[in-house]
């Protein structure tokens, strides 16, 4: 289990509920810092640098020959879903 959490003198408060440990539980904490990536201040584009990373996302869907067929069975697995939805109500 791995949990987020922010030291404060020697008590370490928990960002998340854990529901599974009762109070007063002896538990043992491995600690280590997160990464600087989420740390730091994340870098401001212009907005040329982020056209360029969109392109570069939308790039790699190109050249995928089944790309049709997945997205037409997601299209009918979602009509199929929804046409039960629609019966059950009824």
């Amino acid at each position: 289990m791995q949990i987020r959490g922010i030291k404060r003198g020697q008590i370490i408060e928990l960002l998340e509920q854990i529901n599974s440990i009762p109070d007063g539980a002896e538990v043992i904490v491995n600690v280590e810092l997160p990464s600087t990536k989420s740390i730091g201040k994340k870098q401001q584009l212009t907005d040329e640098q982020r056209l360029i990373k969109l392109n570069q996302l939308f790039g790699v869907w190109q050249n995928q020959p089944d790309l049709g067929e997945i997205f037409d069975e997601i299209d009918q697995q979602r009509h199929s879903y929804h046409g039960r939805l629609i019966n059950d109500l009824e």
